[in-house]
């Protein structure tokens, strides 16, 4: 859906945001399906995790941003010599699980930080790779956009890269209108019209998540050298850029 300033200023808080997700931890426990109120997100899953094997095959530290309970730095886990993985969150109890998960029969360094992507320091050109899974909708007016862009680019290392899968809008209304409908079809399926307005009312009310091109134009604004798109349907899509050497 895509929003205009006014209907941003409209969204839930940070705090209202993180409330939710605080006792919403179960649904995000499972790695076979991912989150399903995603299409595709056991696809999209492992696309992300083995490209980012094919790309970075060497990365020993990672960031997930918006980790939930850990699904993407586990698959990530499974394909990489990581040594550091660096989680963050809103949600503490998200933490928690994330880091039971990845502990349990994983010899890996583990650092949490519950906080904000906006606010949060992070440390320059450290990360060989970072993820960001149905998180960056949160975001707001497109300063923050541009400003996260510019963060993640700079604390990646040089060759590093970054892979996101999120929720996108689209600039045409009638296409729009088209990929909602088709979205509201898909979660009919899962449970029903009751969890078709269950979910697409956490969207009206938290998200405003803006249209791929305008997430890639960000990506080469902010210095990524390289940028792919891995996968779209409907109102998702995983995609990555390289930073250059």
């Amino acid at each position: 859906m895509v929003q205009d300033d006014l209907h941003i200023s409209k969204k839930s808080t940070v705090d209202e945001i993180r409330r939710r997700f605080d006792a919403d931890v179960e649904r995000f426990s499972n790695l076979e399906t991912g989150q399903s109120a995603a299409i595709d997100a056991p696809l999209v899953l492992e696309l992300i995790a083995e490209a980012a094997g094919a790309v970075s095959p060497q990365a020993t530290r990672s960031l997930d941003i918006g980790c939930g309970a850990g699904n993407y730095t586990l698959k990530l886990l499974a394909r990489l010599p990581l040594a550091d993985v660096t989680l963050v969150d809103l949600s503490r109890p998200m933490l928690e699980r994330a880091q039971q998960r990845i502990a349990t029969g994983h010899s890996v360094a583990i650092h949490a930080i519950q906080g904000d992507i906006r606010e949060i320091e992070l440390p320059e050109e450290h990360y060989d790779l970072i993820v960001a899974a149905a998180v960056l909708h949160h975001l707001r007016g497109a300063e923050e956009w541009r400003a996260v862009f510019a963060k993640l680019h700079a604390c990646l290392r040089p060759g590093g890269s970054l892979w996101i899968a999120d929720l996108v809008a689209h600039a045409l209304p009638q296409v729009e209108s088209l990929m909602w409908r088709r979205y509201g079809q898909y979660l009919e399926t899962l449970g029903g019209s009751a969890y078709r307005e269950t979910v697409t009312g956490y969207v009206v009310r938290e998200d405003s998540p803006r249209p791929l091109p305008f997430q890639l134009d960000l990506l080469r604004d902010a210095g990524f050298q390289t940028i792919e798109v891995l996968h779209k349907n409907s109102v998702f899509a995983a995609f990555g850029a390289q930073k250059g050497p």
